[in-house]
């Protein structure tokens, strides 16, 4: 299966914490680097800091020192740690690479997500940086605005139809929350189901989404709905 666009440079959704995260993101020793693959790891180790620390608890020198690099080179690269959290706590830039996808390759993307193997020793998932934040609702203000323009404005006006900013936002609640369980929660049947069967049932729910209702107001598998009690409709053919 393909590999969602952004996870080569850090996997932050599908990353499992454990006991060696520490370790993994570890002092190193400074070693030759080009300058884009320098700044993929100080996002990769000021993503693991934020989420583990916040933002008070970190320092600029400690994540320097997690690449081997001089603090210097971070305020070079990225002006200031407030720069810093904001490049690796916002998600429009995370999920822009969806907008560029077909709308029929929009499961794919969100399965290939959800389902990626994790890097080794993991991260902690984004919507946590955020959360453990000093500034939380200045944060979380900003998590809205990015879900806001990528999900509710862009992926909706791609979709079109009735409701198709709510089915956009669905899709991004149901992603942020499968991940978040099963990264960091990780309930047994959650945490241990194939892959395989996973994305069975994340394509059939995604897919769902992508299209308005049918007329009538529902839609089920084998075309049917309103079954007694379930509240949707009268039973009738959908």
């Amino acid at each position: 299966m393909a590999e969602a666009p952004w996870t080569s440079e850090v996997r932050y959704v599908s990353g499992v914490q454990n006991d060696e995260t520490s370790k993994a993101m570890a002092p190193r020793p400074a070693r030759k680097r080009s300058a884009s693959a320098t700044r993929t790891a100080l996002r990769a180790a000021a993503a693991f800091r934020f989420g583990k620390y916040g933002y008070d608890g970190t320092s600029v020198r400690d994540i320097a020192g997690d690449v081997g690099v001089d603090a210097a080179l971070v305020y070079r690269y990225f002006g200031s740690k407030e720069a810093l959290f904001n490049d690796v706590s916002g998600t429009g830039k995370m999920f822009e690479p969806l907008l560029d996808e077909p709308v029929e390759a929009i499961p794919e993307w969100f399965c290939a997500l959800l389902t990626g193997p994790p890097r080794e020793g993991g991260f902690p998932h984004p919507v946590l940086s955020v959360l453990r934040s000093s500034g939380r609702d200045e944060a979380v203000a900003r998590l809205r605005a990015d879900f806001t323009e990528v999900f509710s404005e862009r992926l909706a006006a791609r979709l079109g139809g009735p409701d198709a900013d709510l089915r956009a936002e669905l899709l991004a609640a149901w992603m942020l929350g499968t991940s978040l369980m099963r990264s960091e929660i990780r309930p047994p049947a959650l945490a241990s189901a194939p892959d395989a069967t996973l994305e069975r049932y994340l394509r059939e729910g995604i897919e769902v989404l992508l299209g308005p209702l049918p007329e009538g107001g529902c839609r089920a598998a084998g075309g049917r709905c309103g079954a007694a009690g379930d509240g949707c409709g009268d039973g009738q053919e959908a």
